[in-house]
């Protein structure tokens, strides 16, 4: 006989006594599980019905009783179902032999054979027993296997009453059923689920049976609600802190703004306390993030290097950064509506460092040391349709010690931009760039600056074809302070009298000076480019070939601008990019004159099957018909002629391999100026080997500026074992920049690294090693502290997602005279 029975029995609760215990503790992290096998601790049931439902559908959905025989006892409240009785509700299912309820009491036991699945993970019970009119609940004996995420365990007993549960005999593990390399296993753990909280007595973590942690009581969350607690911990070994331990604790103030506190205990310097505050709500958010160490060791067996310069000589002023050692970062953005036919927002971005040696002390990063100074800035910013504009302030800190503040760039207080383009019918487009800006600055002159380019522009363009001509107007002028005004017209005056042979008097520098220069000038350019395609084969694959010739003629007058300051403003490295800008000066303070004509061609190669790009390379030349006179500092007149050719090969010739090129060469000195090559191999599922090399020289001095040389590898060894390494290294100076070295065993649910660094630690090139070792049980956490994001950063493809990253342009147009930056 088979029955039917609609009405709200609950099915056996065991998904929630069991998904919401030893399984909460599991890392949340996604983990790579592609080393695992099929098999699981609990198989698919394969009579359980097909369902799309979720945990969500179970209060609507009605339960489904089907047995080989149903009868009511002789009391007539007790039913007995057996003979492969099933339940199905919603998405759960369950089978069992004998299932015995009593309508009038609740009570209800199944036994033999007892399987449950739902939509997160599936158990084998031999008994289950409980009362559903007062909510108990007893399972004995059970396996289970997770299904929404990879875990499994058993336990010999769960009781549930309610909202409180208890698990006898726990364990929990993410490995293979067949090769359980590390468990978890708990004597008791009593869950309450309202408060989303467990305790576990007598935990014990055990790889290949042998305990490596006991903890006799701890507390965990079952749920993902944000509790305050301790965090894992960072525990780390270097040559400049010794063991270094930080123990993060969050605490939960809010639903809408929490904060962490960070302990840390470094063996050779001291302790320190950092801090990390966040807020959000509907109109904004913000972070506050701050470190504090009231006594640092290193200073005082270190003193030289605070009190003394290179040459050894005492550094005037100087003392030792000993005592209130700190770091304060601000970063917060408030949307203020819509206002004047745009949407505005409020935004900071500001930090603060105690002393000049404090990011060289406590980095662990080349990149810790990759500026001079610490940016901070606030402001108000808008953006329509067609326009957008801003209102801000900024201010330097110097926060390298081997830099003067000289160097420091200018504060900006305040600056106001505004930028405006849009179409005027069909044929035309009209457009304004303005800039105000008051710069500030504790040791050199200060003045300010007005900047206005209105310009039109025709953009004619088709299916295969670009032509536009544009016409802009540059106006910047200057109010400058007296000491600023006298400088420049002392230079102007001094460099007079020696092209007159005459001397430097207070008439002619009087006769120089003026306090609110200005320049003006007109800008002509035509940009047109074509692009020609066709399908052809190579070696049996179709690819569409497309040749893209480009034409760039600039025209502007040249002005004297001897008279202006410079600010803001420096010459770009001279990049693809510069092949087709109208100024080849960042900032507003120099604007070239130029009578040129750019010519470049681009062809590429495109799988018509797959669409990938295979093969894309380009080259270009800016021919000069007159003497290019407008300068900044040192630099010399380009004169009349042809630049240097730059060329940019990419090609893919299979999906392992993918190489680079990048080249320069000058031929007024028959030499090259920049040659780079980044290549790199795909070994397998996840092996990878990057090679890259650069070099750059001063196109002027013909001096040369970096040659460095980057090499980084995964090499999967076998099934479980591999490699890793880095050697940065600069070929110029003769000096290392970076080497790792490491080694990993991965299985199935554990992982073990062990990765020593060498690195430079500040400008002056002084190396610092560490050595970390991590164990990561998958699924639950890691101890020691993480070196992915290291090995992340230092090898390309370590993770094979960051493959689809964009890599570092072979050619950039940074300063050549910042620090040297990865090339890979």
């Amino acid at each position: 006989m088979e029955g039917r029975v609609r009405k709200t029995l609950q099915l056996l609760p065991l998904s929630l006594c069991i998904a919401l215990a030893l399984p909460a503790m599991a890392a949340e992290e996604q983990e790579d599980w592609s080393l695992c096998p099929v098999g699981d601790a609990v198989p698919p049931f394969e009579d359980a019905p097909a369902t799309d439902a979720t945990a969500a559908d179970r209060p609507n959905a009605p339960t489904d009783i089907e047995g080989g025989s149903l009868s009511r006892e002789s009391d007539g409240e007790n039913i007995v179902v057996q003979d492969n009785v099933r339940l199905s509700r919603g998405d759960q299912f369950l089978h069992t032999d004998v299932l015995s309820y009593n309508e009038e009491s609740g009570q209800y036991v199944a036994e033999g054979g007892v399987r449950y699945q739902d939509s997160g993970m599936r158990i084998l019970a031999e008994r289950a027993e409980g009362d559903q009119n007062a909510d108990r609940h007893s399972i004995q004996d059970l396996q289970y296997q997770l299904t929404e995420r990879r875990g499994n365990g058993g336990a010999e007993r769960i009781d549930l009453h309610g909202a409180q549960g208890s698990l006898v005999g726990s364990t929990y593990t993410t490995c293979d059923p067949d090769d359980q390399q590390w468990q978890l296993k708990a004597q008791r753990i009593d869950i309450d689920t309202e408060e989303g909280m467990a305790v576990a007595r007598n935990a014990v973590v055990k790889i290949h049976d042998v305990p490596i942690l006991y903890v006799p009581w701890f507390m965990f969350p079952i749920d993902d609600r944000r509790r305050t607690g301790l965090l894992y911990p960072s525990i780390s070994m270097s040559g400049r802190n010794g063991l270094d331990w930080k123990q993060p604790i969050y605490l939960n103030l809010a639903p809408n703004y929490d904060a962490t506190l960070t302990p840390r205990i470094m063996s050779e310097r001291g302790a320190m306390i950092g801090t990390e505050f966040r807020w959000l709500y509907p109109g904004g958010r913000g972070e506050f993030y701050g470190e504090w160490m009231p006594h640092d060791k290193l200073p005082g067996s270190e003193p030289d290097r605070y009190l003394r310069d290179d040459n050894g000589n005492p550094i005037a002023g100087a003392t030792l950064p000993e005592d209130d050692r700190g770091l304060l970062r601000l970063k917060a953005n408030h949307n203020l509506g819509d206002w004047f036919g745009g949407r505005w927002q409020a935004r900071a971005n500001l930090g603060w460092v105690s002393d000049t040696h404090y990011l060289d002390d406590f980095s662990n990063s080349l990149f810790g040391r990759s500026s001079y100074q610490m940016t901070s800035t606030i402001g108000l910013y808008g953006r329509g349709r067609y326009w957008d504009a801003g209102l801000m302030a900024d201010h330097q800190q110097l926060t390298d010690y081997t830099v003067p503040e000289r160097n420091l760039r200018y504060d900006r207080l305040p600056r106001a931009n505004f930028n405006w383009s849009q179409p005027f019918g069909n044929w035309f487009e009209a457009g304004l760039s303005a800039e105000a800006v008051q710069f500030r600055h504790d040791v050199r002159d200060e003045g300010s600056r007005l900047d206005f380019k209105p310009y039109i522009s025709m953009p004619l363009e088709g299916a295969s074809w670009f032509l536009r001509p544009t016409l802009a107007w540059r106006y910047t002028s200057y109010g400058l302070d007296a000491n600023l005004a006298d400088s420049i017209a002392t230079d102007r005056a001094k460099a007079f009298a020696d092209e007159t042979g005459g001397t430097v008097t207070p008439d002619l520098i009087a006769r120089f000076r003026n306090d609110s220069p200005s320049r003006s000038l007109p800008i002509a350019s035509l940009d047109a480019g074509v692009y020609f395609d066709r399908s052809t084969t190579i070696r049996g694959e179709r690819y569409l070939h497309t040749l893209e010739p480009r034409i760039y003629y600039l025209n502007a007058p040249y002005r004297d601008q001897s008279d202006l300051p410079r600010f803001d403003t420096t010459a770009m490295t001279y990049s693809w990019g510069q092949l087709f800008r109208d100024n080849r000066y960042t900032g507003a303070d120099r604007q070239t004159d130029a009578n040129q004509l750019t010519t470049a061609l681009t062809t590429r190669l495109i799988s018509e099957d797959d669409g990938r790009e295979r093969l894309s390379a380009s080259i270009g030349q800016i021919q000069y018909f007159d003497d290019v006179r407008t300068t900044l500092g040192g630099e010399r007149p380009i004169e009349q002629g042809k630049s240097a050719w730059i060329a940019d090969v990419s090609v893919s010739p299979s999906d392992r391999w993918n190489i680079n090129v990048g080249y320069q060469w000058d031929p007024k000195f028959r030499g090259e100026d920049l040659a780079s090559l980044r290549l790199r191999y795909l070994i397998g599922e996840a092996g990878v080997v990057n090679l890259g090399y650069r070099y750059r020289r001063n196109p002027t001095t013909r001096e040369d500026l970096l040659e460095q040389v980057d090499f980084s590898f995964l090499y999967p060894i076998d099934h479980n074992w591999s490699v890793v390494g880095r050697y940065y290294y600069s070929l110029l100076d003769d000096k290392l920049l970076e080497s790792i070295a490491g080694v990993q065993w991965e299985s199935c649910c554990l992982a073990v690294r062990l990765v020593a660094r060498r690195y430079v630690r500040n400008r002056d090139g002084d190396l610092d090693d560490s050595l970390r070792l991590e164990f990561e049980l998958k699924g639950l956490g890691s101890a020691g502290q993480k070196t992915e994001r290291e090995l992340r950063r230092a090898i390309l493809g370590y993770d094979r997602d960051d493959l689809y990253l964009v890599p570092p342009s072979l050619i950039t147009d940074d300063n050549v005279d910042s620090s040297p930056d990865p090339i890979l």
